[in-house]
């Protein structure tokens, strides 16, 4: 065999790999698309199941076609919820910003809640650890 012969081979190796990872992944989104959807009765989402077992790429293109669309808004939807949950989980672990803290100290001095030596040491530690709560 020539060198070209081989090339060739390895080329088309490739892209059968590369058209099955692609069937896939589509075949893994198509069914975690059909546990997400709420609407969609359990008896057809087992139909679309049994379609995907045995006639697997005309029932994915078919999927991606029909249900297409809603796959997208259920996917968008899902990714807001968990940029949401996120962020806030973030702002609460975050905390108060040194500024916040030192003006609560401030409140708490000029109210005469504290004294000056405890809104100084207050001060300092917002100072020191910006990220955490004092």
């Amino acid at each position: 065999m020539s060198l070209w012969e081989n090339f060739w081979d390895l080329i088309w190796w490739f892209l059968w790999i590369f058209a099955f990872t692609a069937y896939l992944f589509a075949l893994f989104a198509i069914i975690g698309d059909l546990f997400r959807d709420r609407e969609l009765n359990g008896w057809w989402k087992a139909i679309w199941i049994i379609f995907l077992l045995f006639v697997p790429f005309l029932t994915a293109l078919v999927y991606l076609i029909a249900r297409g669309n809603g796959m997208a808004e259920r996917s968008q939807k899902e990714a807001t919820q968990y940029q949401a949950a996120t962020d806030d989980y973030i702002r609460g672990v975050a905390g108060a910003s040194p500024a916040d803290e030192i003006a609560k100290a401030k409140g708490l001095l000029d109210s005469g809640t504290i004294t000056q030596g405890e809104y100084d040491l207050l001060k300092a530690k917002a100072l020191a650890h910006p990220t955490q709560n004092v």
